[in-house]
């Protein structure tokens, strides 16, 4: 049986589960809008979904749901960030202010996020830069479950990066996308209802394809698009988000399970009014081409759809996921029972 919630109250809900088992509400927040955006948007891969990961990790001691980010370095066009062993979302949400404040007055910006943990989509963290204007561009890197070109032992993570424009007379231009040919979270979805994955996405431990997400998910590894060309995008994903933060690559990466991996963010802002660049209105006619090439779906467009239906007719949760993510929100010795 399925129920529909409203936006609100499954916000309300996964906020009051973060903090009854061991988040602030400052850090719960940030972390609650992004799991509640994609389950409105039909992201299912990355909502509900990374909850119980989110939990797991503070109430295991993996992270730490309570620390407030600290500035490590500033300059006129570059923030880095200590998360403390928390979570990249709170650190964004304290520093974004100054993030924009810095592209307005140089016309660039980088945040440099490091020992901290991130586990859900990317898109969040920048759709609301590019409604102010800013163009924006964001990645992460992750524990290792890709393998590299040709190879057959993970050694990347699956390293997602986004991007988000303004567009005149619309919502921004979003994109967001892992280096896999599928993303982490689709195969996972895959395993807990059972169905296969497509021939193509990953190998099992002995590096031989598989259509078995389990098999993926325990000792095999996830392929990379477009073969070299993913994996070349991964790389520099562990060069942008790792290297230049002090976080561990996706093979030095301790996590397991579902657990948010220990990792860093790398996040870029640029203010095109500063080169009296008129970017919404020309990113609108590329628009334009594209669904005069016969595709009905510019990037970010089916989320938006998706969302605007969540939005008239409710989110659609099975009637046992609400309860379960009821009993999270009444803590511990609950959920227990």
């Amino acid at each position: 049986m399925t129920a529909t919630v409203t936006y609100e109250e499954l916000l309300g809900l996964v906020e009051r589960a973060l903090i009854a088992n061991g988040y602030s509400g400052l850090a719960a927040a940030p972390i609650a809008r992004t799991i509640t955006q994609c389950e409105r948007d039909g992201t299912r891969s990355h909502g509900l979904l990374r909850l119980p990961g989110y939990i797991e990790a503070v109430r295991s001691g993996w992270a730490d749901g309570k620390v407030l980010p600290r500035v490590a370095a500033r300059s006129p066009s570059m923030l880095v960030i200590d998360a403390g062993n928390g979570f990249t979302h709170l650190a964004l949400a304290q520093s974004e202010d100054e993030l924009a404040g810095m592209a307005m007055a140089t016309g660039t910006a980088v945040l440099l996020i490091g020992n901290a943990h991130h586990g859900a989509a990317l898109w969040p963290d920048i759709e609301g830069l590019a409604r102010e204007g800013f163009v924006a561009m964001t990645c992460v890197n992750s524990r290792a479950r890709l393998a590299g070109w040709g190879g057959s032992k993970a050694v990347f993570g699956t390293n997602a990066s986004a991007f988000a424009c303004p567009r005149a007379g619309g919502d921004p231009v979003v994109w967001d996308q892992s280096t896999s040919v599928m993303s982490q979270g689709d195969v996972l979805l895959a395993a807990r209802e059972g169905r296969s994955i497509p021939a193509g996405v990953g190998v099992d431990a002995q590096g031989q394809p598989t259509t078995d997400p389990k098999a993926v998910l325990e000792g095999g590894a996830l392929l990379p698009f477009g073969g070299h060309k993913g994996a070349s995008i991964a790389f520099a994903v562990e060069i942008l988000a790792a290297a230049l933060t002090g976080a561990p690559f996706g093979f030095e990466s301790p996590a397991k399970g579902n657990l948010p991996s220990k990792c860093g963010q790398f996040l870029l802002v640029l203010d095109p009014r500063r080169a009296g660049a008129e970017v919404g209105a020309r990113v609108e006619g590329v628009g334009a081409a594209v669904r005069n090439g016969g595709s009905p779906h510019p990037p970010g467009s089916r989320g938006y759809e998706g969302g605007r239906k969540s939005q008239a007719e409710g989110i659609p949760l099975a009637e046992d996921a609400l309860a379960n993510l009821g009993k999270l929100a009444a803590g511990p010795s609950a959920a227990a029972t």
